[in-house]
């Protein structure tokens, strides 16, 4: 198994379209893409352990580092989860 870095995972930001008018629905795309691709992630090292399990053709390697990359992603999405919430909560703090 190959091992890549987890840029490929991430939007590559440089190569994003200019933002206009429908600024939200590309926040949205790209947000509602990692999202799902964070779900993949966990999907393919869920497979990959069964599959291992089961006596298939897969090494011990290649199940640990499916298993990391799924973690890290998910850690990834809930810091960006955390940090949005800290700016919707210290936006309202500023309204008030």
């Amino acid at each position: 198994m190959q091992i890549n870095s987890i840029s490929t995972k991430l939007p590559d930001i440089a190569n994003l379209p200019k933002l206009n008018d429908n600024k939200n629905d590309k926040f949205n795309n790209i947000l509602t893409k990692f999202i799902g691709d964070v779900n993949q992630a966990q999907i393919n090292s869920g497979n990959m352990t069964k599959e291992f399990i089961n006596g298939g053709n897969v090494q011990i390697q290649d199940v640990m580092i499916a298993g990391e990359q799924a973690k890290t992603s998910l850690q990834l999405l809930m810091e960006i989860r955390n940090k949005a919430l800290d700016m919707y909560q210290e936006l309202t703090r500023m309204q008030i």
